[in-house]
């Protein structure tokens, strides 16, 4: 019973100190499951989160794939950790690449079957999206003494772009595609439907792109405050094409037909 009392209270410690991971964890989860049902939603999460611990626990020993760091463990006793990873972080990937998904879906897709090619190209855009978030995240978290997220690690051998190594991007990259190849190579055999309440949301094809627009709203208005202003504006310039082809893929999107599955929903 101790046990499973100091395990809760790091549970709530973890949601203290980081309750903008958990809200869009909880936007996530309710879009994801209004999206395809709790099932798919729960596999999704499984699948990525433990990909992302894997990949985190492996960084903090051998470098590989985000290159050499380590976390700090100034949080430990107050959140929950797996193993030396605080738990938040590898559960920020399950929304990060449900909504990289969503977005590559909409601007990859125009119809038709997903087959295998086309499902590679998804994967490859959904990972390319994942890390284009991350050329914002890493570098305000890597000033994280400076806001709210504290000091929690640090790189090796800090990169040249504001203190973050080309290694972590090139990580978060074969990360992205790695748990969107798997998913959506199995994710029609998870099974699942939406359940009946998910017709009561307002614009749910729509939602990955809130969730992945959100994420990034959330990171660059932190970088305008508590970063310099290179950072920010060298995040906003890199977002700007990307979000281009996001609203014209937005206006071909009422063309296709109804059939046509986007954003978030399975093929």
């Amino acid at each position: 019973m101790d046990a499973l009392g100091g395990l809760a209270a790091l549970a709530g410690g973890s949601l203290l100190l980081r309750p903008y991971v958990f809200g869009f964890f909880a936007v996530y989860l309710l879009a994801a499951a209004a999206a395809g049902g709790w099932r798919r939603a729960g596999a999704f999460t499984l699948l990525a989160g433990g990909l992302a611990f894997l990949a985190e626990y492996a960084s903090t020993r051998v470098g590989i794939p985000f290159g050499l760091y380590h976390y700090t463990g100034s949080t430990r006793g107050r959140e929950l950790y797996l193993a030396n990873v605080p738990l938040f972080d590898p559960l920020s990937f399950t929304f990060l690449a449900w909504a990289s998904l969503g977005v590559a879906r909409l601007l990859v897709r125009r119809g038709g079957s997903e087959g295998r090619g086309r499902r590679a190209l998804v994967a490859l855009t959904g990972g390319a999206l994942m890390t284009w978030l991350d050329v914002v995240i890493d570098p305000l978290a890597v000033r994280g003494d400076r806001w709210f997220l504290g000091r929690i690690f640090y790189y090796a051998d800090p990169g040249h772009y504001f203190g973050v190594p080309v290694a972590n991007f090139v990580g978060w990259t074969v990360l992205g595609v790695a748990i969107l190849g798997v998913w959506l190579a199995v994710e029609a055999r998870v099974g699942g439907a939406p359940p009946a309440w998910a017709g009561r949301l307002p614009a749910r094809r729509w939602h990955p792109l809130v969730v992945y627009y959100g994420v990034l709203a959330f990171n660059l208005a932190l970088t305008a405050v508590v970063a310099e202003p290179a950072l920010f504006w060298a995040g906003l310039a890199l977002h700007l094409p990307p979000a281009a082809l996001v609203v014209s893929s937005l206006v071909v999107a009422p063309r296709l037909s109804p059939g046509t599955p986007l954003a978030g929903e399975a093929a």
